[in-house]
């Protein structure tokens, strides 16, 4: 039988209106495959999509929509094909599909936690650059920066940094998409102006060096935990953060035995500082001074 071939390029929109119609007809989800890749059964004949709306109506719940809208910001393998096999079942009736203790709920819930956490790094972990004033004043810049997110977050997740700043004007640009605000509103572009990523990575950071003193001085090898930092700090960010090339290095050193004295032995190759003596302290002295001189009575 024919297998409706359909791509909604990654957009939710698009995906709920063939959704619609899909469901409309009565479309069962195994009749129906998103992407641009071989289908699965090699054997199947790509039938065209319904056209208009069909028979079928169903009453979704709108905390439905929520979640569907949240975990298709999820990229990786069936992506679109389980919201559909999720939306189907709950249309006829079986709400258990929405539930995280239910298989296919299980896998929602899960794409939803990821997409939660990939906004939560990217709140953590984007570095703006502020820019030159004359530099600024020609892109009409304040600050800018790159980032290379897992999933599709950027147009839900960028509105904490319109609330964060103010009315400074940013950028971010990633390889797939961009958003910018003038201090006033966002645009997003869905496919990243080429501009805009020249933009962000090559930006030069003035405080570079500063901030690279500062972070390798914090730096405690004592209390070094690879697996937490990594858990924290996935390694996949480093190469985008300034400090990002210090920490291998650091990690390597604690390693090597500086966790034990690596603190120790910095403090030890700088410089003393000579502190004035108090007037209560000088006086101190003196008279310990005089009571050594003075003879003992015998």
């Amino acid at each position: 039988m024919g297998v409706i071939a359909l791509d909604c390029d990654d957009c939710f929109a698009t995906w709920r209106d063939q959704a619609r119609r899909l469901l409309g007809h009565g479309i069962d989800p195994a009749e129906v495959t998103w992407g641009q890749g071989p289908m699965d059964d090699l054997l199947a004949v790509p039938a065209p999509l319904p056209e208009g709306d069909g028979p079928f109506r169903a009453r979704i719940p709108a905390a439905l929509l929520a979640q569907l809208e949240q975990a298709s910001r999820y990229r990786g393998e069936q992506r679109w094909n389980l919201l559909y096999e999720v939306l189907w079942r709950v249309a006829h009736g079986d709400r258990t599909a929405m539930l995280a203790g239910e298989r296919l709920g299980s896998e929602l819930h899960r794409r939803i936690k990821q997409v939660s956490r990939e906004a939560h790094h990217l709140h953590a972990f984007v570095r703006f650059v502020p820019l030159p004033e004359a530099l600024a004043e020609t892109l009409q810049l304040d600050l800018i920066a790159w980032h290379e997110p897992a999933h599709d977050i950027l147009d839900s997740a960028s509105g904490h940094f319109a609330e964060r700043l103010g009315h400074q004007r940013w950028l971010i640009a990633t390889p797939r998409d961009g958003i910018r605000y003038d201090g006033k509103a966002l645009d997003y572009q869905r496919n990243c102006p080429p501009q805009w990523q020249d933009w962000a990575r090559n930006a030069e950071d003035p405080g570079a060096e500063l901030w690279l003193t500062y972070y390798r001085n914090i730096f405690n090898p004592a209390r070094l935990n690879p697996d937490a930092l990594r858990q924290h700090l996935p390694g996949r960010f480093w190469r985008n953060l300034p400090e990002g090339p210090l920490i291998p290095q650091l990690v390597g050193q604690a390693r090597q035995g500086k966790q034990r004295d690596g603190q120790a032995l910095e403090v030890g190759m700088q410089r003393g500082k000579q502190v004035a003596k108090t007037a209560e302290q000088m006086a101190a002295e003196l008279s310990a001074q005089r009571l050594a001189k003075t003879p003992a009575a015998g």
